[in-house]
């Protein structure tokens, strides 16, 4: 099992730099981000980071693809990959349905999967062959080249999927893996390695060479109570996302989250804060002393096929800066890279 850091770039930069600089000093698989414009922009905070890490593998995850176009994608990659000596990885996806609506883009009517597929296809095919000549129904070029070439032979596209099955399936059969996130239990993630699987046979390839990561709402520190605090602060802000198919596969009703996705588009966090229930929280997110992260990724996570944890990490500083709720006993963002590196990954070398 691999762990990775999932940062959202809204610390002071040289913050979130030392952050990368320790997670590579202890081991970490990968630092990703997201690539959208509510947070710091990850191609530049990742190119800073290039030079002070070596062996930490950097990327988004996700790149939106219905707001990047995927050839500049396929072109950052590239670069950071030779930034980095060949530690650069993608993940797409078809973007922060709260974000497309701030554009005033329905994304009913974008075909996300679809947009997604023929993305995957296109950064797969630059990054292979520096040009590119198609016609697709989303992306078309003619002769499009570029002199970003990565070092690696191979640089991994995957795609990010919530809702499946076809994403799911379109990620093992088409890509280099899936990132699932905000899943919690075992039959969420059964049903997406399940389906992942299936498209991996499809294509002729072996399911288990794939990286299939759990992105997941996670916080942890020796005082359970305040560590699922943190992860409450941050719940619902995540879960309004969720599609009501994967609610259900985490065993929440959707009606439960009604009144707290309602709050969050009224602006009044405090009040989806208050409308997260301890149970909710315990089932979407990942939260409390390093024994009680450990056993719920060995019964629940692990056995299904996952190999790879992707911990969204939430600390008091974080929480401040979205919510204004000042929290006290919870360990910030490094101090719990610690916790992983001695509590969580010797576990599951």
């Amino acid at each position: 099992m691999k762990f990775s850091y999932a940062m959202l770039p809204d610390y002071p930069l040289s913050e979130s730099l030392a952050s990368i600089r320790l997670a590579d000093e202890l081991g970490f698989h990968a630092v990703y981000a997201a690539d959208e414009p509510w947070h710091k922009d990850l191609w530049l905070l990742f190119a800073a980071a290039a030079a002070d890490t070596s062996q930490i593998r950097l990327g988004p995850s996700v790149s939106a693809v219905t707001l990047r176009e995927p050839s500049l994608i396929a072109q950052a990659a590239a670069t950071l990959d030779e930034l980095t000596g060949g530690r650069a990885e993608v993940v797409l996806g078809s973007g922060n349905f709260g974000v497309l609506a701030q554009y005033k883009i329905d994304w009913t009517t974008t075909k996300p999967l679809t947009r997604v597929k023929e993305a995957v296809g296109v950064v797969r095919t630059l990054l292979d062959e520096g040009s590119i000549t198609r016609d697709g129904e989303f992306y078309s070029y003619d002769g499009l080249f570029t002199f970003a070439r990565p070092v690696q032979e191979h640089v991994p596209v995957k795609i990010g999927a919530m809702r499946g099955p076809k994403s799911f399936e379109a990620a093992g059969e088409l890509s280099d893996g899936v990132h699932h996130a905000l899943s919690y239990s075992r039959a969420a993630y059964e049903y997406a390695v399940e389906h992942v699987k299936a498209g991996a046979e499809r294509a002729g390839k072996d399911w288990r060479t794939l990286d299939i990561g759990a992105w997941v709402v996670f916080a942890v520190g020796p005082d359970s109570a305040a560590a699922k605090e943190a992860a409450r602060s941050m719940v619902g802000l995540y879960a309004s996302a969720m599609p009501a198919e994967q609610l259900e596969r985490n065993g929440v009703d959707p009606a439960d989250m009604v009144p707290i996705i309602e709050a969050i588009g009224a602006g009044d966090l405090a009040g989806a804060i208050e409308k997260t229930t301890p149970e909710i929280t315990e089932r979407l997110s990942l939260a409390g002393t390093p024994d009680e992260v450990r056993a719920k990724i060995e019964s629940d996570i692990a056995p299904t096929g996952v190999n790879h944890m992707i911990c969204a990490i939430t600390d008091p500083a974080l929480v401040k800066s979205f919510t204004g709720r000042d929290l006290t006993g919870v360990p910030g963002v490094d101090g719990q890279l610690r916790l992983i590196h001695e509590h969580l990954m010797p576990p599951f070398k």
